[in-house]
């Protein structure tokens, strides 16, 4: 019977290089192998697959993690479809780079760029064998503490005020910083709470317990917790995903949840979402 496990030496000898070429090989990441106890070696039916593969070295398969950008209705998606999927929020560009490293499958992303939404963030991360799905576009503005609703009208309104703001690498962040510009407002024109909020729904339960008196929210969530919400504009969020973990069982599920009525009925239920694109292609990497 072959063996399951080749030796450096049996490697070697199957592709007609010398033993040095094999370690090299190895030292890249070029070819399939195991390091056991300090002793190398080489899964037979990985180094036929990788043969056979004209020596392309396929990436290891990436865990069933959806990071990136909170949002309430891919939050309760997840749970309806029975997905299987973990979640770990951690803002667009933490989930981002989490991405690129592999460990995740799936980013939620809202990054604001010149001309569009997260396809100028990807390209210039120049992100490959990925594929950017549309789930929906968001109503965000100002979530308001009822008490201040009426001095707070737009965004430069909320010079002095009490603001509850998002962890560094989340879109909202981002796209924070670019109406402070164009307000004219500084940071040192906001009191800031010392702790920023980590998802949609945190930095709206911060506002209704009194913590602050606005966030940079989206509608959803202003109505939830029963709050006064300011609209300032659409947003799109988008869904990474790599083109290998698209075919798994646990993100078909949920893509297929995608073109149910459920998942339509729950975003009118929960206000601000428009859902026609989703489940489209916005982007195809190279």
């Amino acid at each position: 019977m072959d063996p399951s496990y080749l030796t450096t030496k049996e490697v070697a000898d199957l592709l007609r290089v010398r033993e040095r070429k094999v370690y090299d090989m190895v030292a890249a990441g070029e070819i399939p192998h195991r390091k056991v106890t300090g002793k190398l070696l080489f899964p037979q039916s990985e180094i036929t697959a990788w043969i056979e593969g004209e020596g392309a070295l396929q990436p290891p398969a990436r865990p069933g993690v959806v990071t990136g950008s909170h949002d309430p209705l891919l939050d309760w998606a997840l749970r309806e479809s029975g997905s299987a999927l973990a979640t770990l929020w951690n803002g667009s560009m933490g989930g981002l780079d989490a991405w690129c490293r592999g460990e995740a499958a799936v980013a939620g992303l809202h990054i604001p760029g010149e001309e569009d939404w997260n396809i100028t963030a990807l390209e210039a991360r120049g992100i490959r064998d990925a594929v950017l799905i549309g789930w929906a576009t968001r109503v965000r503005g100002l979530i308001l503490a009822p008490q201040v609703a009426d001095m707070v009208r737009d965004f430069a309104d909320l010079r002095g005020r009490r603001v509850i703001l998002r962890q560094e690498g989340a879109g909202t962040t981002a796209l924070f910083a670019r109406l402070m510009a164009e307000a004219g407002l500084t940071p040192t024109d906001l009191t800031t709470a010392a702790s920023p909020a980590h998802t949609e729904s945190e930095a709206a339960a911060a506002v209704a317990a009194g913590e602050a008196e606005a966030t940079l929210g989206i509608e959803a969530m202003a109505r939830q917790f029963r709050l006064v919400f300011r609209p300032l504009l659409r947003e799109r969020f988008d869904l990474l995903i790599d083109r290998r973990a698209y075919f798994t069982e646990p993100v078909q599920s949920l893509v297929s949840f995608m073109r149910s009525e459920v998942i339509a009925a729950k975003a009118t239920a929960l206000g601000g979402y428009e859902t026609a694109g989703m489940g489209t292609v916005r982007w195809l990497s190279p």
